[in-house]
């Protein structure tokens, strides 16, 4: 995996994250750079985790189906991007989610958010078992352009509100439906 896929990989898997940021961005109403780190190191730690503990998992059955494994990433990078596109269009304005949107920062707020903004990041590395990825610099990578996605939500929900919210987990999902397609097209030799 080279490093445009990694980073749009990146930036699909951490569109979650940011929309979640953007709802606490709303509830917050100024983003301190303080709370932008905060949030940042939440979603981006998790992000990072995650798709390791994923790898983890899936080198254990690696070698009994390589035969289908670019199957599995496509199947696994299809479904996440086609969940999130469901959710993302299955909103009316964006601010479902959000509800009273809660401002806190504390661990008993952010740990349940980070875990589930990075449920799907845990599949992803699962697929990365099966891939020719270096997982210590990919996962890394995840983390960092997680962070930073998540503190400018922060910031830009602050500003703006949820307006964008649902069109960042539309342009995310479909993202990972193409990461997805591009891996299985590479192994049936469709691409070069």
């Amino acid at each position: 995996m080279g490093l445009f896929e990694l980073f749009t990989l990146a930036v699909g898997l951490s569109m979650d994250a940011f929309a979640v940021a953007v709802c606490k961005g709303l509830a917050l109403k100024a983003a301190k750079p303080r709370n932008m780190v905060i949030i940042g190191l939440w979603f981006g730690g998790f992000q990072a985790l995650m798709p390791l503990l994923g790898y983890l998992v899936g080198i254990q059955f690696r070698d009994s189906i390589t035969a289908f494994d670019h199957w599995i990433a496509f199947v696994l990078l299809g479904l996440i991007g086609a969940n999130m596109i469901r959710e993302a269009v299955s909103k009316k304005d964006g601010c479902e989610d959000c509800g009273e949107a809660d401002a806190s920062l504390s661990f008993r707020s952010m740990l349940p958010l980070a875990l589930a903004t990075s449920i799907d990041a845990l599949a992803v590395g699962v697929s990365f078992a099966f891939l020719q990825v270096d997982i210590v610099p990919a996962v890394s990578f995840i983390g960092v352009i997680t962070f930073l996605l998540s503190a400018l939500g922060l910031k830009l929900g602050s500003l703006f509100g949820v307006r964008y919210k649902s069109r960042a987990e539309l342009i995310g999902g479909i993202i990972l439906i193409l990461i997805g397609l591009k891996i299985l097209l590479e192994h049936l030799g469709v691409l070069g």
